[in-house]
């Protein structure tokens, strides 16, 4: 059996800020943390000021804080798939269980019904049971989710056992002529 390396992943340098302001960083910061850390601020922070005003000091860690452990634990490197931050798998994470997965039907050559869409029940499946259980919240948990966990028209998985085949020239004018000889004798 054969067996695949990926070289790529030593070769991954990030640039790096070395001063700032001024301000010596030392070693640097990789300038893509740097980034994503000024939008952060800038996204959380823009709001509280214009909700609260600017903070006093005990206010000051919930303006300060939130985006800096994001950037902090963000910005590592997943476990899961190495080449990714661990803010991507998050984004994406979240994406898939607010928004859903529309399916590939046919190699997209027909657009998924809304009933073949995963429903919330079965996306939050593990999440939600405890809450639907729940006295206090199982209600609003019915409403929003529904009652049955999987949609109309939805069914299992379909198990597809396709065997690729490589045919030569030889094979194809064989096929060929044979489809040919049919249309003859039918006119």
């Amino acid at each position: 059996m054969r067996r695949g390396h990926t070289y790529t992943d030593h070769f991954s340098l990030d640039t790096r800020q070395h001063e700032l302001l001024g301000m010596d960083l030392g070693e640097g910061i990789p300038r893509r943390a740097l980034i994503l850390g000024l939008a952060l601020y800038a996204v959380w922070t823009g709001p509280l000021l214009l909700l609260f005003g600017f903070p006093s000091r005990i206010t000051f860690t919930a303006y300060f804080l939130p985006p800096l452990l994001t950037v902090i634990y963000g910005t590592q490197r997943s476990r899961r798939l190495d080449r990714r931050w661990n803010i991507t798998n998050w984004s994406i994470s979240a994406r898939y269980h607010l928004l859903g997965h529309r399916p590939v039907i046919c190699g997209g050559r027909r657009a998924a019904t809304r009933s073949e869409w995963i429903s919330r029940r079965g996306r939050w499946s593990g999440k939600t049971d405890t809450l639907a259980a729940s006295s206090a919240l199982g209600g609003l948990v019915e409403r929003w989710l529904g009652k049955d966990g999987i949609p109309q028209g939805a069914g299992g998985p379909l198990r597809l056992d396709a065997r690729p085949r490589l045919y030569g020239p030889d094979a194809v004018v064989k096929a060929h002529g044979r489809k040919a000889r049919q249309h003859k004798g039918e006119s």
